[in-house]
């Protein structure tokens, strides 16, 4: 395992330090090869970090700035006004070389925004996208794209997305010739937008890919596609869809309920009844826990950036950073690059 140094907007998502830090510390608790830059308020972050190990402090680094982006800011208005903030600082640090990577959980449109000014797309690259690994009711994983950094997309932009999807894939699931496939609202050849239409017929046309046709909806955990694609809008929609519903679930069966003394028995007598009905099933329902696949990956880039959820908690965020250090670690970048080049 090799050393290397993340950049971490601190006062990125809806806590900010308050999980930042303390998934900073796991992180750096489970890898003792990885050092971090934190970039956010002193005065939030030193009260976090005052009773660390030696071991633990000597590789964390505080940068003070107190300047943020909202997730609530216009994206043009958060570019314009971006100078001094975490977020762009922590994105300065990966293009000076102070840092390979970056993680935060902000406004994701400015995350993009600043990433491609700043980082630059991969020669050949229109559109860099969000990515992401969803797992399957079978306890493999897929990866999705885009998941939110571009809302409308053209054929050429999702076949490019299925090209990376699939090279992603081939390295970080250490797969040959992954199984791509389009999302749409059926399966037949006439469905979908003309963008999803045209984009199946590039693909059909590239001997080098494995594209198996539309996937429908309900059948995102199933496992039958290793790259599945869409524009940033309905991407976004399934994978929150599926994370509400899985959050919702795994809360129903393991979690505590408010309310009154009944209603709680009530409750927790259906919780223990659903357990026992389904005993094998609930263990492979909590491998689908969202919190085990926090982080999207911003890729066509440069270098490595993470965006975590904006509501991750401690735990998920620990994943997000983790999540990073192996992008870095296995080149991600690079490797995408070698494979968009014709031999």
């Amino acid at each position: 395992m090799s050393r290397l140094t993340l950049a971490l907007d601190a006062m990125g998502g809806d806590i900010g330090p308050r999980i930042v830090i303390p998934a900073s510390v796991k992180a750096l608790e489970q890898d003792p090869m990885l050092s971090l830059l934190l970039f956010g308020d002193c005065r939030q972050i030193t009260p976090l970090i005052e009773h660390l190990p030696a071991e633990i402090a000597n590789r964390l680094q505080v940068r003070h700035c107190t300047r943020t982006i909202e997730n609530n800011q216009d994206l043009s208005h958060a570019l314009r006004h971006s100078k001094g903030t975490s977020m762009r600082l922590a994105i300065e640090a990966v293009r000076s070389g102070e840092a390979q990577g970056c993680v935060s959980g902000g406004n994701t449109g400015a995350l993009m925004g600043l990433s491609k000014i700043l980082l630059q797309p991969l020669q050949g690259i229109h559109r860099p996208a969000l990515v992401s690994m969803i797992p399957t009711i079978e306890g493999e994983r897929s990866v999705m794209l885009d998941l939110g950094a571009n809302i409308e997309c053209d054929a050429e932009t999702l076949y490019q997305f299925a090209l990376m999807g699939s090279i992603f894939a081939q390295n970080t699931l250490n797969l040959v010739y992954p199984r791509i496939a389009l999302l749409n609202i059926g399966t037949e050849e006439i469905k979908g937008y003309k963008s999803i239409r045209d984009a199946a017929k590039l693909l059909e046309q590239d001997g080098t890919l494995n594209y198996i046709g539309f996937l429908e909806g309900n059948f995102l955990l199933n496992g039958k596609a290793d790259v599945i694609v869409s524009d940033g809008f309905i991407g976004n929609i399934a994978l929150k869809t599926l994370e509400g519903a899985a959050k919702n679930l795994i809360g129903l069966l393991g979690g505590t309920t408010p309310g009154g003394i009944i209603r709680h028995m009530l409750r927790t007598i259906f919780r223990r009844l659903i357990k026992y009905l389904f005993k094998k099933r609930y263990a492979k329902l909590a491998q689908i826990n969202p919190d085990q696949y926090n982080g999207a990956s911003l890729i066509g880039l440069t270098s490595v950036v993470v965006k975590s959820h904006g509501s991750a908690g401690i735990e998920a965020f620990t994943y997000a950073i983790k999540d990073a250090a192996q992008q870095v670690r296995q080149n991600i970048p690079n490797k995408i690059l070698s494979g968009l080049q014709p031999d």
